[in-house]
């Protein structure tokens, strides 16, 4: 029962820190994710972030990603998947390359600096896609490229986290929870994704009618989530985010007339409970022990996780034919690091290749670099928006 209370509060204040943020002008999300640090192991420490908490949170990520699914434009995808490959990989490489060469030159060994630069080399689209849909920016073009940009990037992120596990094997560190090998996870996800083409294209509609024809009270939304939670389930098993999974979901669902009545139905479930919570669980991630003398790490590396985003997937957007302001936009909204950076962390933490204040340390850049994107993005938008639309 003691979650209930813990439950309340997150909502109440969630709610309160949202209405100053929209009232400041600040993205609601800055405000929920603000509420995590105050209230958690970082300053207060009223809430840990216990199996409950977590599991609301994994559900909020998973709706939320739904929602941006629900509210994109599959052709508009499929038009811009070029250059969310491009953005992708640039926004990879400039990560690896950079923060891995910094950290070097810090003083970590070679494999440790590779493994940080791989950490940063991941992206958490779910942070951006509550700001894209604050400001109706899902619907455009440059959030189509970083919603494609996303999927991509986790995908060439499970397969370099395969290979550090390889490379950590071959150095006769034994990485907890390691993955099966890197074919065998390729072919996983080869049949995941042609498994979501039938889903959007015959699946998904056919479930969908049939719920209309059964005899139970919100048949419709339950029939949608059922398909939201099957889909992350499964992208799980393949070892992709199980966000992902549930964007696919999304598409699939927005493909059929229900669109709008499940927006209605979904949104408000998610907004209440879920979602909060998920916003508020990012910033319980966050604590102050054992960083001791690292605070100029921190600094550089925050600053780096920021700027290698920005620019290397800016670049990736300029070079695929958009704007500057765009490519800004795509940049911003590709610098939050989440899921995928917090499980290679701790991976190298668990095999022994990073010490507690070096995993403490990683952990508060990628919270750092999470909260500070809503920042950067909102801007961005607000000059695309001020900017006469480029032609393609």
């Amino acid at each position: 029962m003691a979650f209930l209370g813990t439950l309340c509060l997150i909502l109440v204040l969630t709610t309160l820190a949202g209405n100053f943020g929209n009232r400041l002008g600040v993205p609601a999300v800055i405000g929920e994710l603000l509420v995590g640090i105050v209230i958690g192991p970082a300053m207060l420490n009223w809430v840990q972030l216990n199996g409950l908490v977590s599991l609301f949170a994994d559900i909020g990520v998973v709706v939320l990603m739904f929602l941006g699914g629900l509210e994109s434009d599959l052709k508009l995808l499929m038009k811009y998947l070029r250059p969310a490959i491009v953005v992708a990989t640039s926004g990879v490489i400039f990560p690896v390359a950079v923060m891995g060469a910094v950290s070097w030159w810090w003083g970590f060994t070679a494999l440790e600096s590779l493994f940080i630069g791989v950490i940063f080399s991941a992206t958490s689209v779910s942070i951006s896609v509550a700001v894209l849909k604050e400001y109706h920016a899902l619907g455009t073009r440059e959030g189509a490229t970083i919603l494609g940009a996303a999927v991509a990037d986790d995908i060439i992120g499970v397969i370099l986290l395969s290979l550090m596990i390889s490379l950590l094997a071959s150095q006769g560190i034994h990485a907890a929870g390691s993955q099966p090998a890197l074919g065998l996870v390729l072919l996983e996800q080869v049949a995941f994704f042609g498994g979501t083409y039938l889903l959007v294209k015959w699946i998904a509609p056919y479930l969908m009618h049939l719920s209309e024809r059964l005899v139970v009270a919100s048949s419709v939304t339950i029939m949608s989530m059922v398909i939201c939670l099957g889909m992350a389930w499964l992208a799980d098993i393949v070892g992709l985010s199980g966000a992902i999974g549930a964007f696919f979901a999304g598409i699939a669902v927005s493909n059929t007339p229900y669109r709008s009545t499940l927006a209605d139905h979904v949104e408000p479930l998610g907004n209440a409970v879920f979602i909060p919570v998920f916003f508020v669980s990012v910033g319980l991630n966050m604590t102050l022990a054992h960083l001791g003398g690292n605070v100029t790490l921190i600094v550089v590396l925050t600053i780096l996780a920021c700027l290698t985003k920005l620019l290397g997937c800016g670049l990736g957007a300029r070079v695929s034919g958009f704007s500057w302001t765009s490519g800004t936009v795509i940049g911003t909204g590709m610098i939050a690091r989440g899921e995928m950076g917090l499980i290679t962390a701790q991976i190298g933490h668990q095999a022994g290749l990073m010490s507690n204040t070096s995993y403490s340390a990683m952990i508060l850049v990628i919270i750092l670099a999470t909260v500070l994107a809503p920042l950067f993005l909102k801007p961005a938008l607000r000059r695309m928006a001020a900017t006469p639309a480029s032609t393609d």
